[in-house]
């Protein structure tokens, strides 16, 4: 194609994308420019490459060239910035999010840890209990996985050092699905995060009550206390999160239940991104240090309270400041 019919068939997107840098630099670009400026954008870098290959004049090698640079400034400014609201929402949205949502965070805090406490409790003292949730053959897949003479501890204990990677990918998968799963069932009027709430902490405090009664409490304790402050908080903010979109459509005030649900989402929302990044901190935990053994259990016990009283103090001091980084 020669030179005077490619300028005439994209002069028209060279301007528009120019006006478009323009109102960007100025901070005044509209909303739907911004939505395209991607795609604008690579088609200017196909422009681009295309004159040089062709090799077109340099006058229009140059003012291709002079735009691709202005965009490329642009777009990976504005990704900063995207990276930036990500570190505030970590060091000071997430934590006033919680404190803001303290009713729903407490309801799913006592209900879970609540019901893990008693059940543990319960099962210490009658330990037939355990077989009411629990089958007897999980229950002796959990005896095997925290038998103190294993030379790792947790799930998939034969595993090779090298696997670590992997079981940090199950974690991370197995961990999100018990939070979402609490989460939605949120819609269910809250019901369902009720339930999922109870459940897991019926079951985890079951566990914990029958390996403590069988001498197993060591190896036990000192394998979930570490990655435990971060996804056992996980979980009851999953169902904290569910609580608002239930409450939401149980009492929607002088609002259509749609609004309600909607309004409501956007914090919900917010809470299970927190959710998220403590799970995957929580699995992190879990691969590389909790499933160890080259550590004391007195050492991760002391690892163990750190992490709970870091999580604990973040979430009741991070945030506060007047003004939060940019």
């Amino acid at each position: 194609m020669k030179q005077h019919l490619f300028e005439q068939r994209h002069a028209a997107d060279w301007q528009r994308f120019d006006e478009c840098l323009s109102a960007l630099e100025k901070g005044k670009a509209e909303r739907q420019a911004c939505e395209r400026f991607a795609n604008d954008y690579r088609h200017l870098c196909q422009h681009l490459a295309l004159a040089e290959e062709r090799g077109y004049s340099s006058h229009l090698i140059d003012q291709l060239q002079q735009l691709a640079m202005r965009g490329h400034q642009q777009f990976y400014r504005h990704r900063s910035h995207l990276g930036a609201q990500i570190i505030r929402f970590v060091i000071a949205g997430f934590p006033q999010l919680v404190r803001q949502e303290w009713r729903a965070v407490l309801a799913g805090c006592l209900l879970f840890f609540g019901a893990l406490i008693g059940m543990g409790l319960l099962t210490y003292l009658f330990p037939e209990l355990i077989y009411s949730l629990i089958a007897p053959e999980q229950v002796r897949e959990m005896e095997r996985m925290y038998d103190p003479g294993a030379q790792r501890i947790g799930r998939f204990a034969e595993r090779d050092s090298g696997d670590d990677w992997m079981m940090f990918g199950f974690y991370i998968m197995n961990n999100i699905g018990i939070a979402f799963q609490t989460f939605a069932s949120g819609l269910i009027f809250g019901l369902g995060s009720l339930f999922f709430l109870l459940y897991n902490g019926l079951v985890i405090g079951a566990i914990a009550g029958h390996l403590t009664r069988i001498g197993y409490s060591e190896t036990f304790w000192s394998f979930v206390i570490g990655h435990g402050a971060f996804e056992l908080t996980a979980i009851a903010f999953a169902g904290a999160a569910g609580f608002k979109l239930g409450w939401a459509l149980l009492a929607p005030g002088r609002l259509p239940r749609g609004e309600a649900l909607r309004r409501a989402a956007r914090q919900a929302i917010q809470l299970v991104a927190g959710v998220i990044l403590f799970l995957l901190i929580a699995a992190f935990v879990e691969a590389y240090w909790s499933s160890m053994t080259y550590a004391s259990p007195l050492t991760k016990y002391g690892v163990g309270a750190g992490l709970w009283l870091l999580v604990i103090a973040y979430f009741l001091f991070a945030g506060r400041t007047r003004h939060a980084p940019d």
